[in-house]
């Protein structure tokens, strides 16, 4: 049996990508994924190979079916494998980190379309949280933006604002955490990572830059921008009209946005519970 195609040949991915979740032109693609996904064995415990489940590993690979399908396989893979991380998605797990302000996400999208989220290193203290928390809250808050239509389609931007990185934050990033970060940023979680923006990055972050760059691939290393301390100018290019006031934008701090996104995973906690492998 020839294999079936996502959709009509006329048709690329990236119109697949544009229709709604309901399009009956959609549905080829999601009863082969399903298919394949059942033919190895996924899991179905936690996450159930609903129609919109599918569509975010469907976007993500622009509805190439091996893509998709490799992708899904490698986020089941990656959350059984990481159960330090991924086992308790409840939200009280990483309230501490919310509350320092570790993390924003900002209230509209760059030009392109992309939800942008700010990561702040001084706000992590490392004799408190450990790399785990770090990365579950990252974790947690994919999981709440990749249920938007929006961010399935234009994918995120990462900035991370460096400044207060000690050698007591990179003793903690392991080459076996290496491994893992990077797994998620290439072929493990249904977003499309569309630019990593680093600044204010001491020398001593280069060390722990240099054990994750490896398991990069190409294009996530053509997506990686080096701002340095003198930042603000360079990454307003890239997101203008969008920043808070901390990095050269106006009309609305950090503080407030940290504030939202700890009010908004909060309220998601029914959510969080359900996707959740503990109780």
């Amino acid at each position: 049996m020839a294999e079936m195609r996502p959709g009509p040949a006329t048709r690329t991915g990236l119109q697949l990508s544009a229709l709604p979740d309901h399009s009956p032109l959609l549905q080829p693609s999601l009863a082969e994924l399903r298919r394949r996904a059942r033919a190895v064995g996924a899991p179905l415990s936690t996450l159930s190979l609903t129609d919109s489940f599918l569509l975010r590993f469907l976007r993500a690979r622009d509805f190439d079916l091996d893509l998709a399908c490799r992708l899904l396989k490698n986020y089941y893979k990656w959350r059984e494998e990481c159960p330090e991380i991924s086992a308790d998605l409840h939200p009280g797990s990483v309230l501490g980190l919310l509350r320092a302000g570790y993390l924003g996400v900002l209230r509209a999208r760059d030009p392109a379309g992309s939800r942008v989220l700010i990561y702040r290193i001084a706000y992590w203290d490392p004799k408190v949280f450990t790399v785990y928390d770090v990365f579950r809250l990252s974790l947690i808050t994919s999981e709440l933006i990749v249920q938007e239509l929006e961010t399935q389609r234009n994918g995120i931007k990462v900035v991370f604002d460096l400044e207060g990185w000690h050698f007591s934050h990179a003793f903690q990033i392991t080459p076996t955490v290496a491994k893992k970060i990077a797994a998620v940023l290439t072929d493990s979680f249904p977003l499309k990572v569309r630019g990593i923006h680093l600044i204010n990055a001491p020398i001593i972050f280069y060390a722990v830059f240099s054990m994750i760059k490896p398991f990069l691939t190409e294009k996530i290393k053509e997506r990686i921008h080096m701002h340095g301390a003198n930042y603000k100018q360079s990454l307003l290019q890239h997101f203008p009209d969008i920043l808070p006031l901390e990095y050269g934008g106006e009309g609305f701090s950090m503080e407030d946005i940290c504030q939202e996104w700890t009010y908004f995973v909060m309220k998601s906690e029914n959510y969080l519970s359900s996707i959740s492998q503990t109780t």
